[in-house]
């Protein structure tokens, strides 16, 4: 659920720890030990929470000036910001995508609270302009009808959803065209963990690498990248016991909310 303001102290205080990500275009030449940008990266884990919402939003999506009105124009904008994501990490091993399961009792509860409040503020902003319009018809000024689609109701992003399960399928849809026709993808192993799986995107990946060290052929080498907003991951990163583990985020730049892909935490 995140640490509040832990991100910001530990930059300031640790600011060398933070470097912008490159996102040139890199071709792997033959021989060539394969990578990106940035380096090697063996395994890339992506925590699906931190890309839903972005382009679910219609006040934080990526591309503001065409928001999404659709579920099918919210699938399109995830598959072009994993894309994104994929060029700058370049894995050679493993892509695991993780979509927050049904969440433990304590997070459902604040949950709730929050969900609550939201419902509530939302339905005084509707009696408010329900007011608003009867005026502005008692005034004989034209009132335009409100205008509704798919996108209404954020609280969709809910394991049983409508929603969530057609993620799934176009989760599936997206992986396997690009292990079918994307040749950066040949020979990457991918899992997908959606909504059916219990439990938060960044525990279900923690729990993953967990287990990938227990097993005898583990290289502990391995170079690791994590992508996610939240700051609990630098913690759950720190409490790996990786040797090589990065963290991929965005950085919001002030009023106009400018979203950079950039850095990464070694």
């Amino acid at each position: 659920m995140g640490v509040p303001s832990f991100y910001r102290w530990l930059v300031g205080k640790y600011p060398s720890i933070v470097f912008p990500a490159k996102e040139d275009e890199w071709t792997t030449a033959p021989g060539d030990a394969g990578g990106g940008p940035n380096g090697v990266y063996h395994n890339m884990y992506l925590d699906m929470n931190g890309i839903i919402h972005p382009c679910f939003h219609t006040h934080l999506h990526i591309q503001s000036v065409y928001p999404p009105t659709t579920f099918d124009e919210v699938f399109q904008a995830m598959f072009e910001y994993l894309d994104r994501l994929f060029r700058i990490v370049r894995p050679t091993k493993l892509l695991y995508l993780a979509v927050d399961g049904v969440a433990s009792r304590a997070k459902m509860h604040q949950q709730r609270s929050r969900r609550f409040k939201a419902a509530k503020d939302a339905k005084d902003a509707e009696v408010e302009e329900k007011l608003l319009r009867e005026k502005f018809r008692a005034e004989g000024k034209e009132v335009q009808p409100r205008q509704t689609n798919e996108l209404s109701d954020p609280n969709v992003i809910t394991p049983g959803t409508e929603f969530m399960e057609k993620l799934s399928m176009a989760l599936e849809y997206y992986i396997r065209a690009r292990l079918n026709y994307d040749q950066a993808w040949k020979g990457i192993k991918v899992i997908l963990s959606d909504a059916n799986v219990p439990g938060g995107g960044e525990h279900k990946i923690m729990s993953f690498i967990r287990a990938q060290r227990t097993r005898e052929n583990y290289d502990p080498n391995t170079h690791h990248c994590l992508y996610g907003l939240d700051a609990d991951l630098i913690m759950l990163a720190l409490a790996s016991h990786e040797l090589h583990f990065s963290i991929l985020r965005e950085v919001c730049y002030s009023i106009c909310d400018v979203i950079k892909c950039s850095c990464r935490i070694s």
